[in-house]
Protein backbone atom coordinates (compact mmCIF):
# COMPACT_ATOMS: atom_id res chain seq x y z
CA UNK A 1 0.00 0.00 0.00
CA UNK A 2 1.39 3.40 -1.07
CA UNK A 3 1.77 6.10 1.38
CA UNK A 4 -0.56 8.72 1.45
CA UNK A 5 0.36 12.15 1.03
CA UNK A 6 -0.73 15.33 3.03
CA UNK A 7 -2.53 18.22 1.46
CA UNK A 8 -3.74 21.54 2.27
CA UNK A 9 -7.15 23.71 1.69
CA UNK A 10 -7.61 27.19 2.66
CA UNK A 11 -11.13 28.69 2.71
CA UNK A 12 -11.55 32.61 3.68
CA UNK A 13 -14.69 32.35 6.13
CA UNK A 14 -17.00 35.20 6.97
CA UNK A 15 -17.26 34.82 10.90
CA UNK A 16 -15.59 35.06 14.09
CA UNK A 17 -12.85 31.76 14.83
CA UNK A 18 -14.85 31.20 18.09
CA UNK A 19 -18.08 30.71 16.18
CA UNK A 20 -16.59 28.88 13.63
CA UNK A 21 -14.32 26.61 16.33
CA UNK A 22 -18.01 25.53 17.37
CA UNK A 23 -18.79 24.36 14.46
CA UNK A 24 -15.17 22.36 13.64
CA UNK A 25 -14.98 20.75 17.29
CA UNK A 26 -18.04 20.45 18.81
CA UNK A 27 -20.32 16.86 18.31
CA UNK A 28 -23.46 19.42 17.94
CA UNK A 29 -21.10 22.00 15.44
CA UNK A 30 -19.36 18.95 12.91
CA UNK A 31 -23.25 17.37 13.12
CA UNK A 32 -24.60 20.64 11.65
CA UNK A 33 -22.20 19.78 8.30
CA UNK A 34 -19.58 16.98 8.43
CA UNK A 35 -21.06 14.21 9.47
CA UNK A 36 -25.23 12.90 10.37
CA UNK A 37 -24.34 11.82 13.52
CA UNK A 38 -21.76 12.73 15.76
CA UNK A 39 -20.95 11.93 19.37
CA UNK A 40 -18.26 12.14 21.54
CA UNK A 41 -17.21 10.37 24.68
CA UNK A 42 -13.51 10.44 26.42
CA UNK A 43 -12.20 12.95 23.56
CA UNK A 44 -12.94 9.95 20.66
CA UNK A 45 -15.15 11.34 17.75
CA UNK A 46 -17.90 9.03 16.49
CA UNK A 47 -18.86 10.28 12.82
CA UNK A 48 -21.78 8.62 11.33
CA UNK A 49 -22.60 8.75 7.42
CA UNK A 50 -25.52 6.99 6.01
CA UNK A 51 -25.69 4.13 8.85
CA UNK A 52 -21.63 3.48 8.66
CA UNK A 53 -19.60 4.63 11.64
CA UNK A 54 -16.04 6.18 11.78
CA UNK A 55 -14.09 6.78 14.88
CA UNK A 56 -11.54 10.13 15.41
CA UNK A 57 -9.39 10.62 18.45
CA UNK A 58 -9.05 14.28 19.30
CA UNK A 59 -5.24 14.36 19.51
CA UNK A 60 -4.48 18.35 19.61
CA UNK A 61 -6.25 21.14 20.06
CA UNK A 62 -6.28 24.75 21.19
CA UNK A 63 -9.22 26.64 21.70
CA UNK A 64 -10.32 29.01 18.43
CA UNK A 65 -6.74 27.93 16.61
CA UNK A 66 -7.19 24.30 15.89
CA UNK A 67 -8.33 20.86 16.48
CA UNK A 68 -6.64 18.08 15.06
CA UNK A 69 -8.26 14.44 14.99
CA UNK A 70 -6.62 11.03 14.53
CA UNK A 71 -8.73 8.36 12.75
CA UNK A 72 -8.61 5.10 14.20
CA UNK A 73 -8.07 2.68 11.83
CA UNK A 74 -5.66 5.20 10.06
CA UNK A 75 -1.86 5.22 10.52
CA UNK A 76 -0.57 7.28 13.43
CA UNK A 77 1.30 9.54 10.92
CA UNK A 78 -2.17 10.56 9.38
CA UNK A 79 -4.92 12.82 10.68
CA UNK A 80 -6.85 15.89 9.56
CA UNK A 81 -7.05 18.80 10.76
CA UNK A 82 -8.67 22.32 10.75
CA UNK A 83 -6.88 25.36 11.91
CA UNK A 84 -8.39 28.84 12.16
CA UNK A 85 -5.94 31.89 10.90
CA UNK A 86 -6.19 35.22 9.97
CA UNK A 87 -4.89 37.20 7.25
CA UNK A 88 -2.27 39.41 7.80
CA UNK A 89 -3.52 41.71 5.11
CA UNK A 90 -7.17 41.55 5.17
CA UNK A 91 -7.98 40.82 8.57
CA UNK A 92 -10.26 37.40 7.06
CA UNK A 93 -11.04 34.54 9.03
CA UNK A 94 -9.25 31.21 7.07
CA UNK A 95 -10.00 27.85 7.69
CA UNK A 96 -6.95 25.65 7.04
CA UNK A 97 -7.74 22.19 6.48
CA UNK A 98 -4.95 19.19 6.18
CA UNK A 99 -5.63 15.85 5.70
CA UNK A 100 -3.86 12.72 3.50
CA UNK A 101 -4.99 10.63 0.53
CA UNK A 102 -3.54 8.99 -1.74
CA UNK A 103 -1.71 10.99 -4.72
CA UNK A 104 -4.54 9.39 -7.09
CA UNK A 105 -7.21 10.43 -4.46
CA UNK A 106 -6.14 14.39 -3.50
CA UNK A 107 -8.41 15.37 -6.19
CA UNK A 108 -11.40 13.48 -5.18
CA UNK A 109 -10.82 14.21 -1.78
CA UNK A 110 -10.22 18.07 -2.08
CA UNK A 111 -13.58 18.03 -3.99
CA UNK A 112 -15.64 15.83 -1.00
CA UNK A 113 -13.85 18.46 1.05
CA UNK A 114 -15.31 21.64 -0.73
CA UNK A 115 -18.89 20.01 -0.62
CA UNK A 116 -18.52 20.16 2.64
CA UNK A 117 -17.20 23.19 3.32
CA UNK A 118 -19.85 24.92 1.45
CA UNK A 119 -22.62 22.93 3.80
CA UNK A 120 -20.66 24.40 6.47
CA UNK A 121 -20.51 27.77 4.77
CA UNK A 122 -24.32 27.63 5.00
CA UNK A 123 -24.93 26.88 8.46
CA UNK A 124 -23.01 29.82 8.81
CA UNK A 125 -24.59 32.12 6.69
CA UNK A 126 -21.45 32.33 4.35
Amino acid sequence: MSKKQQFTLEYPVRCSPSILFEFLSTPAGLQEWFADKVDERDNVFSFSWNGSIDKAEVTESEEDKFIRFHWLHAPTEEYFEFRIEKSEVTNQTILVIKDFAEKSEVKDQSQLWGYQVKDLFHRLGN
